[in-house]
């Protein structure tokens, strides 16, 4: 019987020492075909070409008892393959085409990590491609997004639930997250499944906080469905929940796996929320780009929202300079928050939407011989200019933002188009900058 043992084991090791050697041939061929995908645009996740390969690799096993395992086995190969190409192929953007879709991919790098952002149109359908979806899956939308969104990303997964919460900032809750995780629970989600955000900025910072915490952390893929969601809050890993009237102040950092945003999601928006998101898209201009500040000044609204995908992809190249050189928001990361401080106090009062409200902050923060050029912008895409609210509970609000140090706050100032500085005020200060005069 020992004798048996032995021999088994040696056997073992003999066919696990060619499984390593053949391992390596089958990467650097998993190379060629990286590399070959990269240059002609082509997806990496081809999910009939694998399962056809499972069904053909199984006539060469004889023995039933092994069909189911090898079944396994050779998945993982693919995942595992699919993992490698992945990350070669994105060390760089591309454009590529999934099935006969078109769409710019973006990649984030935090660390050691990547990420990828799909960009463009009719890309829902392509989620199961883009996504790992071959798990359990849960889908959270809010009831103001059309459900078909949702519901197309479920067909696409293996076993989905989709959960609907309230949309508004008011979702945005420990109330709410508590109903996610509850929810997770209930579809037994472990440690290999994963989370989809469908909606904007509320159900993705939502998803995500709950992705993050959930047994310690399940992966989570977004897709922003609104302008401002799609420019601003779809990358950077900035998770969170209101808490005690105090906006964003429970949250964690956490990366998505990637970012799905399908352009023609925008065409049931309303025009008030497309000038929302537009507000994000100026205050990236303002603190870091003058030639995309002058391209918006220089286009007409029809042709901005015609071009809406370089308006995206350039909005979010600069949010990714940002955010690679400062993950966590120890320093230069702070210059997203432009317009935030006031804007917050401005939307703790509940009259204006959250992109509103970041362009009445930026006014002020901006030096008097641009805002004339600042303020023509955003009268050019509908937005407020003029706040004649409580500036009292503005400032009381403004005063307990997360960014407050003690006795003062760090507020980000731009002088110049395209350039801007951090500075640290006292409450005081901020208290006499709260003035619309124009």
């Amino acid at each position: 019987m020992k004798n048996s043992l032995n021999e088994a084991r040696e056997t073992i090791n003999r066919i696990d020492r060619e499984m390593a050697r053949l391992f390596v041939e089958r990467m650097k061929a998993a190379r060629v075909v990286a590399e070959y995908k990269k240059e002609n645009g082509l997806p990496i996740y081809d999910p009939e070409r694998e399962a056809e390969l499972i069904r053909k690799n199984l006539t060469y096993i004889e023995d039933e008892e092994y069909t189911e395992y090898y079944t396994d086995f050779q998945k993982s190969v693919m995942s595992v393959s699919k993992d490698y190409q992945t990350a070669l192929i994105s060390q760089s953007d591309c454009d590529i085409t999934v099935g006969d879709a078109f769409c710019r991919k973006l990649t984030v790098k935090t660390g050691n990590e990547s990420y990828p952002i799909f960009i463009g149109r009719d890309l829902l359908r392509s989620a199961g491609a883009l996504f790992n979806l071959e798990r359990r899956v849960i889908v959270v939308t809010d009831d103001g997004i059309p459900p078909e969104y949702a519901q197309k990303i479920a067909s696409l997964c293996k076993n989905a639930t989709v959960v609907t919460v309230k949309s508004g900032e008011e979702s945005k809750s420990i109330d709410t997250l508590e109903t996610l995780l509850s929810a997770m629970l209930e579809a037994n989600l472990d440690r290999g499944d994963c989370a989809v955000a469908v909606g904007g900025g509320v159900v993705g910072d939502l998803t995500a906080l709950a992705a993050s915490v959930y047994m310690r952390g399940i992966d989570f893929y977004n897709v922003p469905t609104t302008l401002l969601s799609q420019v601003d809050s779809s990358i950077g890993g900035k998770t969170a929940v209101n808490f005690r009237g105090v906006k964003n102040i429970v949250g964690t950092f956490s990366q998505p796996k990637a970012v799905l945003i399908d352009a023609d999601t925008l065409a049931t928006l309303p025009k008030r929320h497309i000038s929302a998101g537009l507000a994000e898209v100026i205050k990236m201009a303002l603190t870091s780009n003058t030639e995309l500040f002058k391209w918006l000044e220089d286009k007409g609204e029809g042709e901005i929202y015609e071009k809406i995908e370089y308006v995206i992809s350039e909005s979010l190249k600069i949010k990714r300079a940002v955010v690679e050189e400062d993950v966590h928001e120890k320093g230069i990361r702070k210059i997203l928050n432009f317009g935030h401080t006031i804007g917050h106090g401005i939307e703790a009062l509940g009259k204006f939407y959250h992109g509103e409200c970041v362009a009445l902050g930026m006014i002020p923060m901006c030096h008097a011989d641009i805002k004339e050029r600042v303020c023509a912008i955003l009268k050019k895409f509908s937005l407020p200019c003029e706040y004649i609210g409580d500036r009292e509970c503005v400032a009381e609000y403004a005063t307990h933002d997360k960014k407050r140090k003690s006795e003062s706050v760090s507020i980000v100032r731009v002088d110049k188009i395209g350039e801007c500085y951090i500075q640290d005020i006292s409450i005081t200060e901020l208290k006499k900058m709260i003035v619309f005069d124009n």
